[in-house]
């Protein structure tokens, strides 16, 4: 069993400078970021212009008239700095907003009414705060809503804020537009205990953002002591269910039987932040199909599955290792068990290799690209493939937005939890 380099990637912010001595290019990042550790591990791109039509750095002849920045007599061209011209009546970058509703950098498209807030990275000495969303305040980024939810909470709104998803989608604005618990083909359902709100895996395993994170199972989404917890390697779930295109999918030499069970997931379609360039979030996924049944035709599968399919996934599924294989027990970042490179840690208190022998992974990462302003669906599933029995439970958190300018590949990654302070 190999274990994966681990691969880090950060939620770098935009550059726009609102000094006048600056220019205004269309870029405008606050953090290097032209390219993709998925793609170019070596990457550092940090010569890209800053710029931005800050307030007090414009001027403007009247409603309608041009608005230049920098200002004549400045100085802010000098050195061969663009120089940015907008009208207050005309979306100049694109971002589908104009200065008179509300643009605060129509230099920019990653500024705007529209915009995701960012924060300043505190690794880049050049980077410089800015108020991408133009409500007037900077590095004011949304707060978790997760506080206080129940474990049985069947609200699909509130499995969704579990994950880190708070904001609803409002007069076209980015965010949540709809959310439902669903079977693994997308058809409604009551999740019953096969989904949970949880506050910590276990005793060695916590949230990894706000307080509360999503967890689906082919049997009891409870730890032990919970009510209605499993307390047996196999639970009664939804039972026979029907599958989506393309799954269950067979890893490499290890078929599948194609009849599925006990299936659950939950779907949310979203609207895009105008300056997003792709979204990520965290899960963990544990099996008491480990280690009797690895390459056998009844494995568990977990898939985040998103609609329009990206490029690079495998039949709009994102979460998959360098070999193309499904989460399951075959997946090589495979880590979590007795004698594996994480050892059996992570486990304590779940549940899992307490009712029976059993394994995970460590906290793995998969991201996709988005285009700033578009909807999509993500659809997070879990099902047991050939019969209902030995259960699997996935734990899914920490949603984010990438927002640093750069192009995004789908795939996942190891990514363990930064150390304690």
């Amino acid at each position: 069993m190999m274990r994966k380099n681990l691969v880090l990637f950060g939620f770098a912010g935009l550059v726009s400078v609102v000094a006048a001595q600056m220019a205004c290019s269309p870029v405008g990042r606050r953090g290097s970021g032209d390219c993709d550790v998925f793609s170019d591990p070596a990457c550092d791109d940090t010569s890209s212009g800053a710029g931005g039509k800050g307030s007090g750095s414009s001027s403007s002849g009247g409603d309608g008239g041009d608005i230049i920045f920098p200002p004549p007599g400045t100085g802010g061209s000098a050195g061969g700095s663009m120089v940015c011209v907008t009208s207050a009546d005309v979306d100049d970058d694109g971002d589908g907003t104009t200065e008179n509703q509300g643009d605060c950098n129509d230099c920019d498209p990653n500024v705007g009414p529209g915009a995701v807030e960012v924060l300043t990275d505190p690794n880049n000495p050049m980077a410089v705060p800015s108020d991408e969303d133009c409500n007037g305040a900077v590095d004011d980024v949304a707060k978790f809503c997760d506080d206080g939810l129940a474990l049985d909470d069947k609200d699909p709104i509130h499995g969704v804020n579990a994950v880190d998803i708070c904001k609803v989608a409002t007069n076209n604005s980015w965010g949540i537009v709809e959310a439902r618990y669903v079977r693994a083909n997308g058809a409604p359902t009551n999740p019953g205990n096969q989904a949970g709100l949880l506050n910590n895996f276990g005793a060695n395993v916590m949230v990894r953002g706000g307080s509360t994170m999503l967890a689906l199972a082919t049997g009891t989404a409870r730890l032990p002591g919970q009510a209605n917890a499993c307390g047996s390697p196999s639970c009664p779930g939804a039972g026979a269910g029907t599958p989506p295109p393309g799954f269950p999918q067979d890893p490499p030499s290890c078929p599948v039987e194609k009849s599925i069970f006990d299936d659950v997931g939950l779907e949310v379609r979203l609207r895009a932040p105008t300056n997003a360039t792709g979204y990520k979030f965290n899960f963990k996924f544990y099996s008491f199909e480990y280690p009797e049944w690895v390459c056998q035709t009844y494995n568990d599968q977990f898939i985040s599955l998103v609609t329009p399919a990206p490029m690079g996934s495998i039949n709009g599924n994102i979460s998959f290792d360098s070999q193309k294989n499904p989460v399951g027990v075959n997946i090589a970042f495979f880590d979590v068990c007795d004698g594996c490179p994480l050892g059996a840690s992570e486990m304590q208190g779940t549940g899992f290799n307490q009712w029976n022998n059993a394994g995970g992974t460590g906290w793995l990462l998969s991201q996709a690209p988005i285009k700033g302003g578009d909807e999509f669906i993500i659809r997070w599933a879990i099902f047991d493939t050939g019969d209902g029995l030995y259960d699997s439970t996935t734990i899914v958190d920490n949603f984010q937005w990438i927002a640093n300018g750069g192009s995004v590949d789908v795939g996942t990654v190891v990514d363990p939890p930064p150390p304690p302070n």
